[in-house]
């Protein structure tokens, strides 16, 4: 649509968006249409640039619109997004969701049972002491300051703290530094929120230093990292790249840096952290849904003191705090040494089906390396969209690398995220087969 459209109207923030609304649900804006930039309409409106901004925040709070930054701002469209774990897989064999191995997810009742006898009330501490001592032995070690100094807070998942840590930092057209390809869900937060996202390329040894530089150059205000088992890609951070990746930051240590270490006690990988001990503005966070289940939506993150203080008024007792309930059989589970021998088999187990997986492509000659994670990437000679299309017909539902970019790309993906852990050896062979043939058509 034209910037100077007259269509949209009001004076306030509300009345613009309730507009825009009314526009969309009559059909008079489009799915993927352009809305003026945040000037133009603030000049057509005759109201404050700010009321503008608020206006488009709120509209994509509520999903009504996409922000893409400095690339515009368009009406959402009616397809659903990518979800991870899921996708309608009807007769088809998933082998793209990421999610873990019910059998390897330790059992909850005892500790339901354990937890459910006593009653919290408001104003009590947001965390339990028992979880709380539990999470400090657990982030400590991997964060720049002793243990005395150390702040704790709980989120309901690393997702939402993620959401949480970015929403206190920026604000909507500021830059955000984003791994590429991209976890889902960081796609979602930043489009909701309005933030331009930077892409920093992966490769094997985790987010590429070339690749930050330029994102924080071009005023990234915050950065988000997997420090391993990147997802989609497995990649961990060495210990030489995560020391260059802190030399960077060094020059930046007022840039927000997120550590999202999801994958922590499945990980076959050491961490290593991008945060120097002189960095002022950081957080580490853990959650325990990849080994407890992906109902366990609890998070801990550990953050710098102005950070974890922005952070906690967002969690305050009687709003959001995060049910004790789930804190005690948090506890129970990750101090019962059944459970967490349980959860130690799990990351054995799929690291192995990984790399048994990875072996038998490359034997059919398709080189495959398999990195750390629930999934395996799979580079593909051919685009991954030829390949699905053809695996779709034998049976298999498979998700392309396409749904992981960070921007639309000219030439399409060649990748493939598979979740082989779950299959029998007869069922992984099938699966090697008809890619390796799906690869031969295609070629």
């Amino acid at each position: 649509m034209s910037t100077q459209t007259p269509q949209i109207s009001g004076g306030t923030a509300a009345e613009i968006a309730e507009s825009v609304r009314g526009l969309v649900e009559r059909g008079q804006l489009a799915p993927g249409e352009a809305l003026p930039p945040v000037r133009a309409l603030a000049e057509q409106l005759g109201v404050n640039r700010n009321t503008a901004v608020a206006a488009y925040r709120d509209l994509a709070r509520s999903g009504v619109v996409i922000s893409q930054g400095r690339a515009g701002t368009r009406v959402a469209r009616r397809s659903r997004v990518p979800q991870e774990g899921f996708a309608g897989a009807g007769a088809l064999r998933d082998v793209g969701t990421g999610n873990p191995d019910p059998s390897l997810i330790p059992d909850l009742g005892p500790a339901l049972a354990a937890a459910a006898g006593r009653h919290v009330l408001y104003g009590e501490p947001t965390i339990d002491a028992d979880l709380r001592s539990w999470a400090r032995e657990w982030m400590a070690p991997d964060v720049p300051v002793g243990a005395d100094d150390l702040r704790l807070t709980l989120t309901s998942g690393a997702v939402d703290a993620v959401e949480r840590l970015l929403a206190q930092a920026l604000l909507r057209d500021d830059t955000v530094a984003l791994e590429d390809p991209c976890f889902l869900a960081s796609i979602h937060l930043a489009q909701l929120g309005g933030y331009r996202a930077v892409p920093v390329p992966v490769d094997d040894e985790g987010m590429t230093v070339a690749g930050l530089r330029h994102a924080l150059e071009q005023g990234a205000r915050a950065v988000v990292c997997t420090p391993r088992a990147q997802n989609p890609t497995g990649a961990s951070l060495t210990a030489e790249r995560a020391a260059a990746l802190r030399e960077v930051l060094a020059d930046h240590p007022y840039a927000l840096v997120v550590q999202d270490d999801y994958y922590s006690y499945l990980s076959r990988q050491p961490f290593h952290s991008i945060v120097g001990p002189e960095h002022q503005r950081w957080a580490l966070v853990r959650s325990v849904s990849k080994f407890a289940g992906p109902d366990m939506c609890l998070a801990v993150t550990a953050c710098d003191p102005e950070t974890a203080a922005r952070l906690e008024l967002r969690l305050s007792p009687g709003t959001t705090w995060v049910s004790h309930l789930l804190q005690r059989i948090t506890h129970a589970v990750m101090t019962d040494e059944a459970a967490l021998a349980l959860i130690e088999r799990a990351g054995a187990h799929y690291a192995e089906r990984n790399a048994s997986f990875a072996g038998l492509l490359t034997y059919r000659g398709l080189p495959t390396v398999a990195g750390d994670g629930m999934s395996l990437w799979v580079p593909l000679p051919v685009p991954a969209r030829e390949v699905t299309e053809r695996l779709t017909r034998r049976g298999w539902l498979v998700r392309t690398g396409d749904g992981f970019r960070l921007e639309e790309g000219d030439e399409p993906s060649q990748h493939l995220r598979l979740t082989v852990h779950d299959l029998t050896d007869a069922e992984a062979a099938a699966l090697a087969d008809d890619l390796l043939a799906a690869v031969d058509e295609c070629s």
